[in-house]
């Protein structure tokens, strides 16, 4: 240990011994995700004419990726959650959604690419680096 994490006779302080124990203790208790995915949809709508996510059909691309989830018995507590998200900041890259708890940035066009991120990756757990950005 160095000189931070000791005190004068080179033993380890108390505080970072109780921070180690924590650290386990919390890491053991941990629960497991709500879900096993978290898709992040931006739909902002930008009032000055800005380029934003909403131009691109991001509403409608959103309820479409839902209502697959749900068909595909993959919606809910547990699997998938699909949700709307404002602004996230990427707006010249999109439209863009994100999955958690991966934090993959996806952008995307129609009904086809959604389809593909979810059957490639909410259901077969792989990123698709065409879309990935």
């Amino acid at each position: 240990p160095g000189p931070v994490d000791t005190n004068p006779i080179g033993l380890i302080a108390p505080e970072k011994v109780l921070i180690k124990i924590l650290r386990i203790r919390n890491q053991e208790t941990r629960m497991p995700s709500y879900y096993r995915h978290h898709v992040f949809f931006c739909i902002n709508e930008r009032k000055d004419g800005e380029q934003c996510c909403s131009q691109f059909n991001s509403v409608a691309l959103r309820a479409y990726a839902k209502k697959r989830c749900k068909e595909l018995d993959i919606y809910g507590q547990g699997e998938v959650r699909i949700n709307n998200a404002g602004c996230l900041d990427r707006c010249a890259e999109g439209p863009v959604l994100v999955v958690y708890p991966e934090a993959v940035w996806y952008t995307y066009i129609d009904e086809s690419d959604i389809e593909e991120i979810i059957q490639e990756h909410l259901i077969g757990g792989r990123v698709v680096e065409r879309l990935k950005i």
